[in-house]
Order: structure tokens, then sequence, then C-alpha cells
């Protein structure tokens, strides 16, 4: 390849790159560093009508969190137990669609997606329904005796269970494709092995199954802790999460700064969150 072929390369490459770079500063960054700026201003008198002056308040990171800290730990425990059920009930189903539902399985995965196709506003509202105090789920639970408030709607367990619902299939698609790469003469080696079944899985399965629980621990959990419409409509005053104060301060209250700092705290947090878990489980397997 003559010097002037790899020029030509070259410049075709980087022109290729130059749609993604501006949707990345238009729609990423520009943004980003507006929250940013909004996110050290400060009022200019005592209501959001008299405006805010750009200045480097840093102190509204710090009152922010002073103030909003439980909402940060509720939300992130919400999201915690409603990723590790997720993962409880997705594996199972998206195992039997890779190995077992050979001929029904691109079904079960239209069935799965099916609930996108409905505003998840309208789907978390039939939740209010379904927990009902005078549905069929809270009466079958009261008559056994396992609902000590004798209701679900307005506790943490509509939140969670309206989380869990929710994003149960951000969880099952890439558990689903990581399955579904499964080489399954490596089951018949590992048989051939004298390998039991439950050798087969956590020898062969379960490992190479690892970057899609990695997904979609990562699409689960981040979406499930910045949700606030499971806590609007579900949960009571009490189960408030870190995005029903995010939501209130910028739409009801106007504070514009404490809001902005209360977003990119909440981002910080999120993003040492998932460094560190992939520090933990590793990254190899995902590149």
């Amino acid at each position: 390849m003559t010097t002037l072929a790899k020029k030509r390369k070259i410049k075709t490459a980087y022109l290729l790159l130059i749609p993604g770079a501006a949707w990345l500063l238009f729609f990423f960054f520009f943004p980003l560093s507006s929250l940013l700026a909004t996110s050290l201003k400060r009022p200019l008198g005592a209501a959001p009508e008299d405006g805010f002056a750009y200045a480097l308040q840093f102190s509204n990171y710090s009152n922010a969190i002073a103030e909003y800290w439980p909402y940060f730990v509720r939300a992130f425990t919400y999201a915690g137990i409603a990723t590790l059920v997720c993962i409880l009930l997705a594996y199972p189903i998206a195992y039997y669609m890779a190995f077992k539902a050979t001929k029904y399985k691109y079904l079960m995965l239209v069935l799965i997606v099916a609930p996108f196709f409905a505003s998840f506003l309208l789907r978390t509202n039939a939740w209010k329904t379904i927990l009902s105090a005078d549905g069929f789920v809270v009466g079958f639970l009261n008559a056994l005796g396992a609902l000590p408030e004798e209701r679900i709607l307005s506790t943490s367990i509509a939140v969670v269970l309206g989380l869990i619902y929710n994003f149960l299939p951000f969880m099952i698609l890439p558990l689903f494709i990581s399955l579904d790469k499964i080489d399954k003469r490596l089951l018949e080696a590992a048989g051939d092995l004298y390998a039991t079944g439950s050798q087969r899985f956590w020898k062969v399965v379960w490992p190479l199954s690892i970057p899609g629980v990695v997904s979609g621990v990562i699409l689960t959990f981040i979406p499930a802790s910045g949700d606030y419409i499971n806590a609007q409509l579900l949960g009571g005053v009490s189960d408030k999460m870190i995005g029903n104060v995010i939501q209130s301060q910028f739409i009801i209250l106007r504070n514009y700064p404490q809001a902005s700092a209360l977003s990119f705290s909440f981002m910080a947090v999120i993003l040492v969150l998932i460094y560190l878990y992939l520090r933990r489980v590793g990254t190899k397997d995902l590149l």
C-alpha cells in the first residue's frame, strides 16, 4: 500500500468518526457540561423566579448529599434487591430458552419484549390494580396471614415488585444471548468425561455465561436505581428514591442547582459502583 493510499485510508476513518463524535458532543458532553455548570450556581434570591448566577458553589454538593443521603441508600437498596431477584428469575428462563425451547425460543423472546410496546407508565399503573387491597393477590396473601400490614401498595414491597417487573427483560435478554452462544458440543464433551449435570452447569455453562450476567446486572441496576415512577405510583411517602427527589427539585421546587448537584452525585456514585463491580467480577471475558 502506497503512502498516498494509507493517508486516504486514515482520512476516511476520521471522516467516519465525525457523525458519532458530533452526536456525543451535542447530546452527551454539552448537556453534561451544562448540568455541571448549573450544579455550581448560587441563587440570587429566596424564590426560584429570582434566578441563579454562575459561581463555584461546591457547597451545593455537600448540602445535597448531607440532606438526601438516605434516598441514595434507599435507591441502591431497592435496585440491588430487584437486580438479585431478576437474576434468580431470569437465569432459568434464559437457560430454558437457550437449551430446551429450541422450537419456541424466538416466540418466547417476542413475548418477553412485547411489554415494551406498552408505555412504562401504563404498565406500572396496571400494577396498582394487581396489588390493590381488594385484588386477588392481596386477598390470597391475607388469607394466609402473609401480610403484616394487610396491604402491598404504598409499601417498599410494591416498589421492589414494580422494579422487578419493569426491568426483568433487561436481565433476560443479555443472559439469553450469552447462553445461546455456548457451543452445545462442550456439554456433550463434559458428559463424555462423566461430568454430572450439576458439574456441567458449574464448570461449563456458568463460567461461559458470566458476560451475560455482568451485562444484565449493569442494564438492570442502573435504570432501577434511578427510577422514580415505581416509587411514585406504588410506594408510600417513606419509599421515595433519589430519582423522586431529583424530579421534585427540578420540576416542582425548581431548585436547579441542587437538582443538578444530586444528579451529578448520583452519576458519580453509579460510576464508582459499576467500576468496583467490574473490578470484582473481571472484564476480560467482556472484551
